[in-house]
């Protein structure tokens, strides 16, 4: 076995089943005319859960789109100003974030000892 091939085999075998399988489907994102083009610039890299997650004011979310932009998401000049409005409206600095996408993995139950009390 190639070296590269048994260091991802290891990576695999040290990531419970559980936790790469709990994750459950993205969360959608609340819908308005702007919502595709959202989609289109921030979901090539991020998946939603990270969106929905995010709690910043208008000002923030200004400055993320403008850096998310220049490292090449697609937001038209246009639909700049639309794209901070939708993501400062429904993902706003003083609303708590959503709960995280994810089940936590069963714990154990414990053995059985087979002795009876």
């Amino acid at each position: 076995m190639s070296k590269h091939r048994f260091v991802i085999v290891l990576c695999l075998a040290a990531c419970p089943p559980a936790l790469i399988q709990a994750q459950g489907p993205a969360p959608e994102l609340p819908a308005a005319p702007i919502t595709p083009k959202v989609k289109t610039a921030c979901m090539e890299c991020h998946d939603s859960g990270i969106i929905v997650q995010q709690r910043l004011d208008k000002k923030t979310w200004g400055k993320e789109v403008d850096k998310m932009t220049k490292w090449g998401a697609l937001v038209e000049a246009q639909d700049r100003d639309a794209v901070i409005d939708y993501l400062s409206t429904n993902f706003p600095a003083d609303k708590a974030p959503a709960a995280p996408q994810y089940r936590a993995p069963a714990s154990p139950k414990p053995a059985k000892s087979g002795k009876k009390k």
